[in-house]
């Protein structure tokens, strides 16, 4: 029985064909999938779901006087600090020129979510969870470093994690 979430029917704007796009719920057990039916591999919009379901997704960041392309799966976590963006690796921070709502539109259908005001986390990090004060949860990374969630993002960090 197929559970179909989500049917559009999308237009190109240059009048070309119309585009359906489906998305079928599937059981834990199964493997996801990503399965693209279209006229030419080549196309751009082809590309950037190949780099996306590949986690070949990535943003400029600096240190050291040095531009790195860094990959999302590498990121740990986004923060804005004193209006200044930063890209924590494991070992290492970056300084990037992305907004945190660019960032955030950047990462949608990822594994990073917002997770406070300031900070957009990678949950694929994420090594365990507790509970803190006032509903808010604590994370602890792989790198052993730990953040705070806000109360209202839990959920998110939830249906991420599975719980």
């Amino acid at each position: 029985m197929e559970n179909i979430l989500c049917y559009i029917i999308v237009s190109e704007p240059k009048g070309g064909a119309d585009m359906k796009l489906s998305v079928e719920q599937i059981p834990y057990e199964n493997e996801e999938e990503v399965i693209v039916r279209c006229y030419d591999a080549e196309e751009k919009w082809v590309e950037a779901i190949r780099a996306v379901t590949a986690g070949e997704v990535s943003v400029s960041a600096f240190a050291e006087e040095k531009v790195y392309r860094l990959k999302l799966n590498e990121i740990y976590y986004f923060e804005i600090v004193d209006g200044c963006s930063f890209l924590y690796c494991e070992n290492s921070v970056f300084k990037c020129r992305q907004k945190l709502y660019e960032f955030e539109e950047l990462c949608r259908n990822s594994m990073l979510f917002r997770c406070s005001k300031s900070m957009i986390l990678n949950a694929d990090k994420v090594q365990y969870v507790r509970p803190s004060v006032s509903g808010r949860f604590e994370a602890t990374l792989t790198n052993n470093e730990k953040v705070i969630i806000s109360r209202q993002y839990v959920g998110e960090l939830k249906r991420l994690l599975g719980m």
